[in-house]
């Protein structure tokens, strides 16, 4: 079985905020990169006990955020564009999609260092479907036909995915408390708006990560499960919050008649939104 992981850095238990953990020049950023390491090997190991024989670990976060000394040698790992398509090397070779430390997408109560992209995002909208990091690549898994199986990160991402495909195993490891949406906010304040958590103890997340992984696979050898449905043509809605350099919403429109893909990497230009 061949496993595409994709991985973020927010949704990890320990990482606590973007201005100390996510950025190469934040004080504990090497920390946030041993725990991210450390859910994906649980995940890892979960797998394989169960019967997967391959795994690609994709590196989502921004600026990078795997650190390969220390990833299980079972895996292989992708960092950085080559040629084809956002996302990266996803094709119908694989059996499954699973995520690992990822986050809610933008405006979502109660969930921790929140955003879809960047915090200058409002919202991404496809056939007017809210959609975040995970979201997005589980549309492109589905027109490729790779079910969704599996996904550990803040409690309120866990919810969004089970939102989207209810069959998906997810494991939290975190649950943010603000209760607020943040829409009145520019993105700066967004920023620094979603930092209050109860995280679980990183050890503790990491046994509940190997578990789920493990069952997931079990699952899904059982009986195959995670295909999401849909249908084209495709309209793509960005809509940007304000901020320093622009004191309005900016919103960008892309159309495609067949493929969610072609129209995840088409770029649009920005308008001021009204």
């Amino acid at each position: 079985m061949k496993i595409y992981l994709v991985t973020d850095m927010e949704g990890v238990a320990g990482v606590q905020n973007f201005a100390d953990w996510t950025g190469p020049d934040a004080r504990y950023y090497q920390r946030g990169r041993e725990l991210l390491t450390l859910e994906v090997n649980a995940a890892v190991d979960g797998f394989c006990a169960a019967g997967a024989t391959e795994i690609l670990v994709v590196d989502g976060h921004g600026p990078g955020a795997v650190d390969i000394q220390l990833l299980d040698p079972r895996a292989d790992f992708l960092r950085g564009w080559g040629p084809g398509p956002y996302p990266l090397c996803l094709d119908e070779s694989f059996d499954a999609v699973a995520w690992v430390g990822q986050h809610a997408k933008s405006r979502t109560p109660y969930s921790h260092m929140t955003h879809t992209q960047g915090c200058a995002y409002y919202e991404l909208t496809i056939n007017g479907v809210a959609l975040g990091e995970f979201g997005q690549v589980a549309y492109c898994a589905a027109e490729l036909g790779v079910p969704l199986i599996f996904g550990s990160g803040e409690q309120a991402f866990t919810e969004e995915a089970r939102e989207l495909v209810p069959e998906i195993e997810t494991v939290a490891v975190k649950r943010g408390l603000n209760p607020h949406s943040g829409d009145e906010l520019t993105a700066e304040q967004y920023r620094v708006s979603t930092s209050s958590a109860i995280h679980t103890n990183p050890v503790r997340a990491r046994e509940c990560i190997r578990i789920g992984a493990e069952r997931a696979v079990r699952r899904f050898l059982e009986e195959p499960f995670g295909k999401l449905e849909i249908s084209p043509p495709y309209e793509k809605v960005i809509t940007l919050r304000a901020c320093e350099e622009y004191p309005y919403r900016r919103r960008s429109v892309a159309h495609h008649p067949d493929s969610v893909i072609e129209i995840m990497n088409a770029n649009a230009p920005f308008e001021r939104s009204e």
